[in-house]
């Protein structure tokens, strides 16, 4: 199994203190993850160390071996190994979900080229799949790893954006498609975007104190918005509380499924994550 680590010191008066090292968790450095966040930090019983970093950068840590748990796109799962899909908690959403975007100044129709953005596989695996089987359009993919091609944008663009960068450019556009409601749409389904894994072996009290941690901070959002500095962004609570559903539910796992199984047709264009 794997444990809360612990390291033992002798001091000079002969006393033995037992120290706990916390058990390494990554997660997606958002917006959409304050609400996890501000559990892992308050929790009573978990003692953990955050690493927060965009999406596929916490897939590679766990492929690494620099964490134990991880917040995971759902993308990248299937190339991972020794994992378990643990806690009733998520990256999801019934229908739109704002961060997760399409953007042009051309109708949908006259898309030739989307830039997909590099954080993120499963966004990029989700609108291929929207683009073959929902809109009905080939255009051609190119990664996008220079941001500042946003700001100049050719005609027939298109770019794909998620999390805190699609709230800095949305105004800039003339057409945004929202990818969850199109998924929602094409599916009837839920989406998920990230679920959290451990390491197989993970001693299970660990994962108790990390569901318990989880459901502190879905049910302080606000307390977490606050800790956080984003209080002053009009958007934030709405976007946590109404745009974002974080349970696991039945209808997600079935999603996560289909979602796999539509992924498997598209070969990745870009960084996995």
């Amino acid at each position: 199994m794997i444990l809360p680590k612990k390291a033992q010191l002798l001091t000079n008066s002969g006393t033995i203190w037992t120290m706990v090292i916390p058990v390494k968790i990554a997660a997606v450095s958002y917006l959409n993850t304050v609400p996890f966040v501000y559990g892992i930090k308050h929790a009573d019983n978990l003692c953990a160390e955050l690493l927060l970093s965009p999406p596929a950068s916490c897939a590679e840590a766990f492929r690494r071996g620099d964490v134990d748990i991880a917040l995971v796109p759902i993308g990248a799962l299937k190339s991972l190994t020794d994992y378990t899909i643990v806690t009733d908690y998520c990256l999801g959403s019934a229908g739109g979900v704002r961060t997760v975007t399409l953007m042009s100044n051309s109708p949908l129709g006259a898309v030739r080229r989307v830039w997909l953005d590099g954080h993120s596989r499963t966004s990029a695996l989700l609108v291929q799949i929207l683009a073959a089987e929902l809109w009905g359009i080939k255009p051609e993919w190119c990664e996008l790893t220079d941001y500042s091609l946003v700001d100049a944008p050719q005609e027939g663009d298109a770019f794909l954006l998620i999390g805190d960068k699609v709230f800095d450019n949305e105004s800039k556009f003339k057409y945004i498609v929202d990818l969850s409601d199109e998924w929602k749409r094409l599916t009837d389904k839920p989406m998920v975007f990230a679920v959290w894994i451990a390491r197989t072996g993970t001693d299970p009290e660990v994962l108790d104190a990390l569901e318990s941690a989880l459901t502190l901070g879905v049910e302080r959002i606000w307390e977490a918005i606050v800790e956080e500095g984003h209080e002053d962004k009009p958007f934030a609570y709405e976007y946590l509380t109404e745009r974002l559903d974080f349970l696991f539910d039945h209808q997600k796992h079935k999603a996560l499924e289909q979602f796999w199984e539509k992924g498997q047709k598209f070969a990745p264009h870009a960084n996995p994550g």
